[in-house]
């Protein structure tokens, strides 16, 4: 039986003459041990936060930290000012790793150490060369719009992208961009 909560993309590739399946997924994301650094500012482009996992990787190295998934939000909507608009950088700290950040608050160089919580998301996974991210946003926020409608979901928190690892250095990580939108179901 089809997922009802499902939206399928189809989109043609010129180059490798096939079609490219983009489609919205339901699931259950499980939480993840990070550490994390904000940005605060418009937005600047590809390379938006490059700097801040740039600092987060140089410090997991040097405290000898093994780290997982890389994690980029969007705290403030385009309602918030350029030159207030939040944005963080996360890198999922393993589990053998925990001991050496738990005790992190915040350290000079304005990391800190949180726990995200598990979430209900609707979930995105693509290639971005092949797949306009702009077209993935806009139909997860269009996606949930008629869930709220329907008296279904609603939003519980900013959209996400999620990363397997460096995604301007592993393509790997790259052709694999998750976009994860928190939902929660409406109470009636």
């Amino acid at each position: 039986m089809p997922n009802p909560f499902s939206i399928a993309l189809p989109c043609y590739n010129r180059q490798k003459e096939k079609m490219t399946l983009v489609d919205i997924v339901l699931k259950k994301e499980s939480g993840y041990d990070v550490i994390s650094k904000q940005y605060i500012g418009g937005y600047t482009g590809s390379n938006m936060l490059r700097k801040e996992f740039g600092i987060l990787v140089k410090w997991a190295r040097k405290n000898k930290v093994r780290t997982g998934k890389w994690l980029m939000f969007e705290l403030d909507g385009p309602d918030t000012p350029s030159d207030r608009r939040r944005w963080e950088a996360c890198v999922e700290v393993k589990k053998d790793s925990l001991k050496k950040v738990a005790g992190l608050s915040e350290n000079r160089d304005g990391i800190e150490f949180k726990k995200l919580a598990p979430q209900r998301v609707a979930s995105v996974t693509f290639d971005p060369d092949k797949f306009s991210s702009r077209l993935v946003y806009h139909g997860l926020e269009c996606w949930l719009d008629w869930r709220k409608k329907y008296g279904e979901l609603e939003d519980d928190g900013p959209t996400r992208e999620v990363y397997v690892g460096n995604p301007w250095t592993n393509s790997k990580a790259w052709a694999s961009t998750e976009v994860q939108l928190p939902v929660k179901t409406i109470k009636k």
